[in-house]
């Protein structure tokens, strides 16, 4: 991993960092554009019915595409509000992997910026970024890059929510069109390009298993364990191949 040791080369100025910040998340900003306005369509659309700005405040604040279309599934059906921050906080522990992983590209900016940077990480600004990080790796102003990415995403992804708003106070019926599937195989798109290593493929494989076994399961329960156990089984697994390396 490259990382502080590039600091002190020539850097590409502010300005040409967040231009490419931007031009690298442009096709995640595209691919989310759809599911931005089906988010918005389907939350303020029957049964849920939540008011456009109870619906703009969940893309604001929360800014988690997976989170905010189990949230309105499980509103939709009456599920307590501690079960609700629960499972959505079990989807987005995988942000964790994902900190872990920039950890090093990021380690030498202030906390001001390692907060603003980890406050605003998602699954595609993720995956934009650590494979600038590795095919570029670190100079003194590729944070500004990560920013751009953020903010971007952020942006698209609200301004697609307005429209779907917008949408979903038109029409009727949307929520039996099963529209949040896309979203579904857009994360399944992204996930599997990632899987690279065999721990990555063992805890995949577990998580699709365990999440299909225990559907049935209520409050998306079924989701939630499939999440822990592939966590802890993709850490004991790459902890067991580094043991043997070592051996």
């Amino acid at each position: 991993m490259q990382a502080a040791a590039d600091l002190g080369a020539a850097a590409p100025s502010r300005r040409t960092e967040i231009l490419d910040g931007l031009k690298i998340t442009l096709p995640f900003m595209v691919g989310a554009a759809p599911f931005g306005v089906i988010f918005g369509a389907l939350a303020t659309s029957q049964p849920l019915h939540l008011s456009p700005f109870e619906t703009m405040a969940l893309s604001l604040f929360v800014f988690s595409g997976s989170a905010q279309f189990v949230a309105i599934a499980l509103m939709a059906v009456a599920t307590p509000a501690w079960v609700i921050w629960l499972v959505t906080f079990i989807l987005n522990l995988r942000h964790t992997l994902y900190a872990a992983t920039l950890v090093g590209y990021v380690r030498h900016l202030s906390l001001g910026w390692r907060f603003i940077l980890s406050a605003g990480l998602t699954d595609e600004t993720f995956a934009a970024m650590e494979d600038r990080y590795r095919r570029l790796g670190v100079h003194r102003n590729s944070h500004w890059a990560y920013l751009a990415s953020i903010i971007g995403m952020h942006v698209n992804w609200n301004c697609w929510t307005m429209i779907g708003i917008a949408v979903g106070m038109q029409m009727k019926g949307l929520d039996g069109l099963g529209l949040e599937f896309a979203a579904i195989a857009t994360f399944i798109g992204m996930v599997v390009q990632k899987l690279r290593t065999a721990g990555a493929q063992t805890a995949a494989a577990v998580a699709g298993i365990l999440a299909a076994l225990l559907a049935a399961l209520p409050y998306k329960a079924g989701l939630t364990i499939a999440t822990l156990v592939a966590i802890a089984v993709a850490v004991i697994f790459e902890r067991h191949l580094e043991r043997r390396g070592q051996a």
